[in-house]
């Protein structure tokens, strides 16, 4: 097995715990700091409820969290496809750290800044792309092709 490219995917496991903790840690003063008390929020409410409540900017990392929990769901496998079929080095390596380099520059740019053109729209299309290759890549080796 090719363990080189799991390096980036749990750099990107990493990642995403630490925007969870950003997201508390500017959530929860917000929350107090509204005078909202979470004891009386009404069953099935959920952190999307808090936008236009709290502050935007609170809600960002809460929305790059989000994100985090989506598109990398298939980075995961991916790269755990080429590790297992001896594909985990070489150009695949170089995106894999690629894609993780850009999903935390994008997540950044999310929760700082936050404008979409170009800067975080570019981030998300050049990580999609490296992760294209990469499924192409895995499919590519699987098929023997």
């Amino acid at each position: 097995m090719e363990t080189q490219i799991l390096a980036p995917a749990a750099v990107l496991v990493l990642w995403s715990l630490l925007m969870l903790l950003w997201m508390g840690a500017t959530r929860f003063p917000a929350i107090a700091k509204s005078g909202m008390d979470l004891k009386n929020v009404p069953p099935g409410g959920r952190g999307q409820n808090l936008d236009g409540v709290l502050p935007d900017n609170v809600q960002w990392k809460s929305h790059n969290y989000t994100h985090l929990m989506e598109q990398p769901t298939i980075f995961y496998p991916t790269v755990i496809i080429l590790a297992m079929i001896g594909e985990g080095h070489g150009v695949n390596v170089t995106l894999a750290w690629a894609y993780v380099g850009l999903r935390i520059a994008h997540s950044l740019w999310q929760a700082m800044v936050n404008t979409i053109m170009p800067v975080r729209f570019g981030l998300f299309m050049a990580a999609s792309a490296c992760l294209i290759v990469l499924a192409v890549n895995a499919v590519r080796a699987t098929l023997g092709v």
